[in-house]
C-alpha cells in the first residue's frame, strides 16, 4: 500500500510540474515505484545483498537505506578491514557464515543467504571484485564509475554474462524522481528540441584519501563527480555525444592534487547540435544541472545530493518530493532479479559512460576535441 501511495503521489506531483504548457499527463513522467511492464513484485521474497567494501557510502547510505528497502535486506559484509567488522555484525544483526574478507569471499557461492554482492570498493577494484562475484554464482550492482578502463568493463560485462549472472551500475539518481522528470522532458520534448546543457558538480576533497590517488581511483574529480554530468547531459540529450572537448584546469595545490586532476571542464556535442558545458572540480561547490530548448528551460539546483534535490522551470517550480535513492535502486534490482527483466541501468551504461570519461581526458590530455563512435 505504501509503495502505491507513494507513487501516486509521485504521479500527481509531476502532472503538475508544467502546468502553463498543459501538455503532461500522468502517463508523461516515468514512476519510480512500480515494477516496468506490469509485472507484479515478487510480494513474499527478500533477496539478500552482501555489502563489499565498508567505506563511508555503506556506512552512512547503503546500509541505511537497506532497513527501507521492500524486496532486498542486508545479509552479509565482505571486507578487508577486520577492525570494521564487530560494529557491523552488531549493529545489523550479521551472522558470523556471512562475514567475510577479500581472501575468503569467493566461498559465498555456497551461501545461500546471499543473491546480490554490491560492490563498493575504490574504482579500481572494480573489475576484479565484480569478476569474482559473479563466478561465485552472485547477481552484481557495481558502484560509479564502473571501473578504470574499457577493458575492465568489457571483462566484467563478460563475465556475468558467462555466469548467467546480473549486473547493475549504481546510478541511483535515475530513480529519483527530478532526474526521472528531466528524462522525460527531453523524451517528450516537452520543452522543444534541446539547444544547450550546463552541468556543474564540484566540492572540497580533504587530503590522504584514495581518490586522489591515480592507482585506485583513475583520475579526479571526473571520475568522482563528472560522471553525474556526463549521465545528467546524455539523459537531458536523449543521445550519446559525438564529440568532446576539454581542458584541465590549474593546480593550487600542486602537492594535494599531484597524481589527479583538481578540475576539468568539458564539452559534450550531441547529434543535432545541442551542446553541454560541464564543469567538475575538488574545490568548489557547484551542484547543478540546466536544461535550454527551444521553448523554456528547466534546472535542478542542487542537482547530485543524496536528499534535497529543488528543480524549477521556466513555468515554476517542480515540487517534486525527495525520496531514498538507494532504497528505490536496490529494490528494483531485486525485483529485475525476481522477475527476470532487464535493470535500467546495465553494465552496458557504465561501459559507455567509461568510454566518454576517456574520450574527455584524452581531449584535455592532447587539447583537440575527440569524435565518439557508437
Amino acid at each position: 500500500m505504501e509503495n502505491i501511495l507513494q507513487r501516486r503521489r509521485f504521479l500527481q506531483q509531476a502532472a503538475l510540474a508544467v502546468p502553463a504548457l498543459g501538455l503532461v499527463s500522468l502517463d508523461d513522467v516515468a514512476a519510480p515505484y512500480a515494477p516496468e511492464n506490469g509485472q507484479p513484485w515478487a510480494q513474499d521474497k527478500k533477496l539478500g545483498i552482501a555489502l563489499l567494501g565498508l567505506g563511508k557510502y555503506s556506512e552512512e547510505q547503503l546500509a541505511p537505506a537497506l532497513e527501507k528497502t521492500q524486496r532486498c535486506r542486508l545479509a552479509g559484509i565482505i571486507t578487508g578491514t577486520p577492525e570494521k567488522v564487530g560494529k557491523w555484525k552488531e549493529r545489523y544483526k550479521i551472522p558470523d557464515k556471512n562475514i567475510y574478507n577479500y581472501q575468503n569471499m569467493d566461498s559465498i557461492r555456497d551461501n545461500p543467504d546471499i543473491d546480490i554482492v554490491y560492490v563498493v570498493t575504490p574504482n579500481a577494484l572494480h573489475a576484479e571484485h565484480t569478476i569474482r562475484a559473479a563466478k561465485a554464482g552472485k547477481h552484481v550492482i557495481c558502484e560509479k564509475p564502473m571501473a578504470t578502463s574499457v577493458e575492465d568493463c568489457e571483462a566484467m560485462i563478460a563475465a556475468c554474462k558467462n555466469a548467467g549472472k546480473m549486473l547493475s551500475i549504481g546510478y541511483r539518481l535515475h530513480f529519483e524522481p527530478h532526474h526521472q522528470t528531466f528524462m522525460q522532458f527531453g523524451k517528450k520534448k516537452l520543452y522543444g528540441d534541446v539547444q544547450k546543457i550546463v552541468a556543474e558538480n564540484s566540492q572540497e576533497m580533504e587530503k590522504g584519501v584514495w581518490r586522489l590517488d591515480r592507482e585506485r581511483s583513475g583520475g579526479g574529480p571526473l571520475m568522482d563527480l563528472g560522471i553525474y554530468c556526463v549521465q545528467g547531459a546524455l539523459y537531458s540529450a536523449g543521445a550519446n555525444p559525438v564529440k568532446v572537448a576539454a581542458k584541465e584546469g590549474p593546480k593550487t595545490d600542486v602537492e594535494k592534487f599531484a597524481e589527479v586532476e583538481q578540475s576539468i571542464d568539458f564539452q559534450l556535442e550531441f547529434p543535432g547540435g545541442a551542446v553541454a558545458n560541464c564543469r567538475t572540480a575538488y574545490v568548489g561547490s557547484g551542484n547543478r544541472l540546466r536544461v535550454e530548448g527551444k521553448k523554456g528551460w528547466y534546472e535542478l539546483e542542487p542537482a547530485y545530493e543524496y536528499k534535497g534535490i529543488k528543480g524549477k522551470t521556466s513555468q515554476g517550480p517542480m515540487g517534486l518530493e525527495n525520496v531514498n535513492q538507494q532504497a528505490l535502486q536496490m529494490d528494483d534490482f531485486a525485483n529485475c532479479v525476481l522477475n527476470n527483466k532487464p535493470t535500467r541501468v546495465p553494465g552496458e551504461m557504465g561501459l559507455r559512460d567509461v568510454k566518454i570519461l576517456m574520450a574527455i581526458y584524452e581531449a584535455a590530455r592532447t587539447a583537440q576535441p575527440v569524435t565518439l563512435k557508437w
